[in-house]
């Protein structure tokens, strides 16, 4: 239950904004209870209204990878704003951060900066579907890739947590320019493409989901994507937004060592400010106004602050055996869920790649929206209070991902051990 003080300010959000918040999942809609509003964070944990600290595996939604307010960041970041916040010109600090990119994505030999995820997949589709002359996009259900209209189409993240396929105020014909599958179906996709191969733009997809609770590739399916798109001349894009510098530095590319046409980044790469960026080979970008007839801009691209809380995150990730210790940090939470779920009874499958991790109330292995979507919710409504109750901030929704950091040492690990008995016995019911 959250504090006396957050509930006041939920009372008072919920009367200037819509649902009481800016996001729709921080609403707690799907879990229940009223959201925890933060007065700090710092390392591992948040502050929360009334001063009660939480270990928190929201992370922002993943872009504090690094913890809260690392003191570097924060250092770049004040340098940064001490010589102007905004500029809309170029600067020094653009062409450091694409070679940065390209240094962690090498296919990624050109890239565009944006201000949010949501702008990069908007980008690097418009780019696909004027590269190709095509206009038919594939996504897979549950799979979310922002907030433009043809991607709310059997999408996840929020309208997942709100049981949505599609969003109010998308024309029908908008969404019929998008094509869904399931994720982890090479034989749907397939058919898919022998029907209607001539008129598809190009496949986005998240190679490590986080929309849908966190569900990883098959083997074979992202080579048999590429294999598909290569053979009908569209374009694969990588929504890396979640996923990238996170699951490895040079993210499931790196990973599973598939290299898609495009890829878009967001959250890690602009080090917790808002920004995103999309790219791939020169041949591509080079179609991007002001080079070529695709245009996509932005005020606050390339943003002076983004880019350098971005360049600091990923010069620190750089430095020998960050993704040991993340690593590390991650299995010992997936071993403490697997655990805590089997001594309570409950019925509990945790999947995890890298630092993602997904307790999933189901029994067996979630592949795709459709075992996803038969997922105890009331179970895990019941969890996430008890953690809530108990000062473990989780993600409020079965179909989101939750982000262990490199500030979640042995301390906070044994908060959250501590939480979890109750928390799992709580999901009993």
């Amino acid at each position: 239950m959250a504090d006396a003080i957050s509930e006041k300010l939920y009372s008072e959000a919920c009367a200037l904004l819509p649902g009481g918040v800016n996001s729709p999942v921080r609403a707690f809609k799907s879990v229940g209870g009223t959201p925890v509003f933060v007065k700090s964070a710092k390392g591992a944990y948040l502050v929360g209204a009334d001063g009660t600290e939480y270990v928190d595996y929201v992370g922002s939604w993943g872009p504090m990878i690094l913890g809260h307010a690392h003191p570097e960041v924060v250092a770049a970041i004040a340098e940064a704003a001490a010589n102007g916040t905004s500029y809309g010109a170029p600067t020094e600090g653009e062409i450091r951060m694409a070679e940065a990119i390209r240094d962690a994505y090498p296919h990624m030999e050109m890239s565009r900066m944006v201000s949010s995820g949501t702008e990069a997949t908007m980008g690097a589709l418009r780019l696909a579907r004027g590269y190709t002359g095509r206009n038919v996009v594939v996504k897979c259900i549950g799979g979310y890739h922002g907030g433009a209209d043809y991607l709310l189409v059997k999408a996840g993240s929020g309208l997942a947590t709100f049981g949505e396929p599609d969003s109010a105020g998308v024309p029908p014909t908008i969404a019929a320019t998008t094509a869904s599958i399931h994720m982890n179906d090479l034989e749907a996709a397939t058919a898919l493409f022998e029907a209607r191969g001539a008129e598809i733009a190009a496949v986005i997809v998240e190679p490590v989901a986080g929309n849908m609770g966190l569900v990883g590739p098959e083997p074979g399916w992202l080579e048999g994507l590429k294999a598909l798109c290569e053979k009908h001349g569209a374009l694969l894009i990588f929504d890396e937004v979640m996923c990238g510098f996170r699951v490895a530095y040079g993210g499931a590319t790196e990973r599973y060592g598939v290299v898609p046409h495009l890829t878009c980044l967001g959250k890690i790469v602009g080090g917790g400010v808002p920004a995103g960026a999309y790219g791939g080979p020169r041949e591509i970008m080079s179609r991007v106004a002001p080079s070529g007839p695709v245009y996509q801009a932005g005020t606050l691209s390339g943003n002076p602050l983004a880019v350098a809380a971005g360049r600091k995150t990923l010069a620190l990730l750089r430095a020998p055996g960050t993704y040991e210790k993340l690593e590390a940090i991650s299995a010992e939470l997936e071993a403490m869920l697997v655990a805590a779920a089997k001594e309570a009874g409950v019925i509990c499958t945790v999947q995890r790649v890298g630092a993602m991790i997904t307790p999933f109330f189901h029994d067996g292995p979630v592949k795709s929206w459709r075992e996803a979507d038969r997922c105890d919710r009331a179970a895990f409504g019941r969890w996430h209070a008890a953690l809530i109750a108990h000062g473990v901030h989780w993600p409020p929704s079965q179909f989101e991902a939750a982000f262990p950091s490199l500030a979640h040492d042995s301390e906070a690990l044994a908060k959250t051990r501590a939480a979890l008995g109750p928390a799992f016995a709580a999901a009993r019911g």
